[in-house]
């Protein structure tokens, strides 16, 4: 029996800016959105609020920065505790997938398309969305039949 397709949602928490990518399961596609600003991690709930009416997803993603021994990272208590508002405040389920090295290897993606590497005017934010994203699908794609 197959999964129904599902639209999902990922976010790259940060305390300036939230990258937000959406994805879908049966194609197994994915794309960067907008970024969305934050203040101190805070983000406009309002805006968050219309991303989920426009997608309509099935799921939210939301990615732990974990430092490279597994251990948790000073932002990953921010992270989760922005998971658990969204599922608060939009009723929806979400999953926490370990991003390490997603804004670095945004950053290198970034360079490689001939972005000059200033962050503050390239932002990967939401690059960074799609790679945790990505890092998902792969891991739940239901082989065909």
């Amino acid at each position: 029996m197959n999964k129904p397709p599902r639209t999902v949602l990922a976010f790259d928490y940060g305390l300036r800016q939230i990258g937000v990518a959406t994805g879908n399961t049966l194609l197994g596609t994915t794309r960067p959105l907008p970024i969305l600003r934050a203040r101190d991690g805070i983000p406009d709930w309002d805006e968050i609020a219309k991303l989920v009416a426009e997608w309509q997803p099935d799921l939210l993603v939301v990615g732990e920065p974990l430092n490279m021994d597994g251990s948790a990272s000073e932002l990953s208590a921010r992270a989760n505790k922005f998971a658990r508002r969204l599922h608060g405040r939009l009723g929806m389920s979400v999953i926490m997938v370990d991003e390490r090295l997603s804004s670095f290897e945004a950053k290198q993606q970034s360079r490689e398309r001939g972005h000059r590497g200033d962050y503050n005017a390239d932002p990967v934010d939401s690059l960074a969305a799609e790679l945790i994203l990505q890092t998902w699908l792969a891991d739940n794609r239901v082989p065909e039949p």
